[in-house]
């Protein structure tokens, strides 16, 4: 089942949305541009939206978050769990780089340990994607085998004809949203046309390449190259952007706040390249900058893809584009050496 809508009536189609889901939608209102609780009248979006910095993990992985509250009774401690929230979300626009890490921490969260504050905001939520045509020249991700306009990791998939959006079911999810929304026209084979189109265009602008092919191997047989590292790392400030706004990062870190006799748990994001991270009591495993780096490197194309056999890259390119200092993990993949077995 395919349909169309016309870029005019999108604020109807995410009001007529939002009587039954909390509607997420790209935001400026911030600073930054993000995925913030649609307001009910801005589609500005539509016009300057190419991707948001922070990423869409956020709607499910929030910075901060509370875990439970505390209070200590003469009996012993009581336990107070934050209710759940009732509204499910539905993220519209989501570009399918994202879909793709929402689906990567989908195995982190919910398949290798069940993450109760994570299933309790994703179990429900719909993805609406937005096909991305116009993508940046920081963009690799059809070296992931992602393509810019296309995506099986949503429930509905909207594509740029003109004046108008083609909408394809992916999922059942979406076919049953689809069902019951109102306001939807029959789309054309000029429609589907076009779309095809859109889509093949939009795949060619991804200049960007990288190879991945044998990269676990050559990150394991490059792991103790610490001239390699200490040159990739050279320039590296420890800043933690690129974790902090990759969406396929998780990290977190877990602090109390207390006052008297109550308290309240939260977890918050971390990043692999901060000086503090993973410290000990008596020491920092990588203390070393190199070492934080490589980890970094490591846990995207070496790590998890030995673990669930997909690399933890979507070739989004915030990495490259948000870094101060112009870091670039394509070119460290690309510089990792090849190194002949047996041969040091």
């Amino acid at each position: 089942m395919t349909k169309k809508i016309s870029k005019k009536d999108i604020a109807k189609l995410l009001n007529q949305w939002s009587q039954q889901f909390a509607v997420f939608a790209p935001s400026k209102e911030s600073g930054v541009a993000e995925m913030a609780e649609w307001d009910g009248k801005d589609t500005s979006f539509i016009d300057w939206y190419r991707n948001t910095i922070v990423p869409p993990k956020a709607s499910f992985l929030p910075p901060m978050e509370e875990m439970f509250r505390f209070r200590k009774e003469k009996e012993g401690y009581h336990i107070e769990l934050p209710p759940s929230d009732e509204h499910k979300p539905l993220i519209f626009g989501i570009r399918p780089c994202d879909a793709r890490a929402m689906a990567i921490l989908d195995m982190t969260f919910a398949e290798a340990y069940q993450d109760p504050y994570y299933l309790d905001k994703r179990k429900n939520a719909v993805l609406v994607g937005l096909g991305c045509t116009n993508p940046c020249e920081s963009c690799f991700c059809t070296s992931l085998g992602i393509s810019p306009a296309e995506s099986a990791d949503v429930d509905l998939m909207l594509t740029d004809i003109g004046d108008e959006f083609l909408i394809e079911e992916v999922t059942a999810r979406g076919e049953e949203l689809m069902v019951k929304t109102s306001g939807l026209k029959e789309a054309t084979k000029d429609d589907e046309a076009k779309a095809k189109q859109a889509k093949k265009a939009a795949y060619n602008k991804v200049s960007r390449k990288l190879d991945t092919e044998g990269i676990v191997d050559k990150l394991l047989a490059s792991f103790d190259d610490e001239g390699f590292w200490e040159k990739v790392a050279a320039k590296c400030i420890s800043c933690g952007i690129c974790t902090l706004l990759c969406p396929t990062c998780y990290c977190f870190d877990i602090s109390d706040e207390l006052v008297r006799q109550e308290g309240t748990r939260f977890r918050n994001w971390d990043s692999c390249g901060f000086p503090v991270y993973t410290k000990m009591p008596m020491e920092n495993p990588r203390a070393e900058k190199w070492k934080r780096v490589r980890q970094k490197v490591c846990h995207k194309y070496e790590f998890y893809p030995m673990t669930f056999s997909v690399i933890a890259c979507t070739g989004c390119g915030r990495c490259v584009r948000l870094c101060p200092v112009n870091w670039d993990i394509t070119q460290v993949i690309e510089s990792v050496p090849v190194k002949v077995k047996g041969v040091r």
